[in-house]
């Protein structure tokens, strides 16, 4: 049996889909060839948004994969998001199966596939649901846990959200830093293929994986992506992800650099010291706020004063540059700021009732 933990980081590659024979076998020999990949990922089953598109070939498929395994020694995952996936996966010899994001966030779909994996020793990996709820990932892992599955891993591969964007889905990187928190055992891969959307983006969000510390990743690679029947626009050819690779830097998770562990204790303990000051000065700003919904309270004015939250919006965005702060991340804590604001001024006006 696969160990997921074996080799870090592990590459895992593969077409969107597996749409024909050819295709696929000739995509995995260039896969192999390059001598960069530990696993070959390809979709068997394809949940798709709207019906009457390409929804995978199915069954078929298995045997086109099995075909390729054989050839070139390298093992096998598929998507499964039912019982009778799991059946068919495990009727050619699967190796890894993955829970899509679609199925995640679904709980019943994903006790349909723990059901069919109870008592089997097969390592499972669990996407991300696409909504940004935590607990529904966490959930779908404690369900494969609760069957026996001993071998799960973690995918990121962003979530949906509404307005434009460079990327397809947007990472909130901040989630799977919270899983791996809750979850420290389990491998986390990154998916910048379905993060990006497109394949110009690929190699920097795989970067800023590597970066954080990510086990691997799972990226979609075609032998002629613009022809691919599914995601054409971010797959890679075997040969450019090969390039890719190369030139990614995979940190160490620790060092015994003395010099380092002091000068990071010393940085570290600043640190500690200036969010103190910094969760002070909110304390005080939530008082100040207090007193503002008192005094609205006692004249009958509404909370939200839309011209105001516009004026300071509008300050942060002509500092952001002389802070040398970013201007989306200053008016993402403000948002958060004057959420939690509008909060404590409800509450003071309403105390009594």
């Amino acid at each position: 049996m696969i160990e997921l933990k074996k080799k870090r980081p592990l590459v895992i590659a593969g077409p969107c889909s597996a749409e024909t024979r050819e295709q696929t076998l000739e995509t995995v020999r260039r896969l192999a060839a390059t001598g960069r990949v530990d696993m070959i990922r390809a979709g068997i089953w394809k949940p798709r948004t709207r019906p009457g598109t390409f929804e995978g070939v199915g069954v078929r498929g298995l045997a086109w994969l099995d075909e390729a395994r054989k050839e070139t020694g390298l093992p096998v995952a598929v998507e499964v998001a039912s019982g009778k996936h799991v059946e068919n996966a495990l009727e050619f010899g699967v190796d890894v199966l993955w829970i899509g994001a679609r199925t995640t966030v679904n709980p019943f779909s994903v006790q349909d596939i723990a059901d069919a994996l109870r008592g089997v020793k097969i390592p499972v990996m669990v996407k991300n649901p696409m909504n940004p709820d935590i607990d529904l990932w966490h959930g779908a892992v404690q369900r494969l846990q609760t069957v026996g599955i001993e071998q799960v891993a973690l995918i990121h591969r962003g979530f949906s959200t509404f307005g434009a964007s460079s990327y397809r889905n947007d990472p909130m990187w901040h989630i799977p830093i919270e899983m791996h928190r809750r979850l420290p055992e389990l491998p986390m891969i990154c998916d910048p293929s379905h993060i990006t959307g497109k394949r110009a983006y690929v190699a920097e969000v795989a970067q800023k994986a590597a970066d954080m510390g990510f086990d691997g990743l799972i990226i979609e690679s075609h032998v002629c992506p613009d022809e691919a029947w599914s995601d054409a626009a971010q797959q890679l050819t075997p040969e450019a992800l090969a390039l890719m690779l190369d030139a990614i830097r995979w940190r160490n998770e620790d060092t015994d650099n003395v010099e380092f562990k002091q000068a990071l204790d010393q940085l570290r303990g600043q640190i500690d010291h200036l969010d103190a000051e910094l969760l002070a000065v909110l304390a005080r700003r939530m008082s100040v706020a207090e007193k503002i919904g008192m005094i609205k309270r006692e004249n009958n004015v509404t909370i939200l004063q839309t011209n105001r939250w516009g004026e300071i919006l509008d300050k942060v965005k002509r500092q952001s540059q002389m802070l040398d702060l970013s201007e989306d991340f200053l008016i993402k804590i403000l948002d958060a700021i004057h959420v939690e604001s509008i909060n404590r001024q409800n509450r003071v006006m309403n105390e009594g009732k």
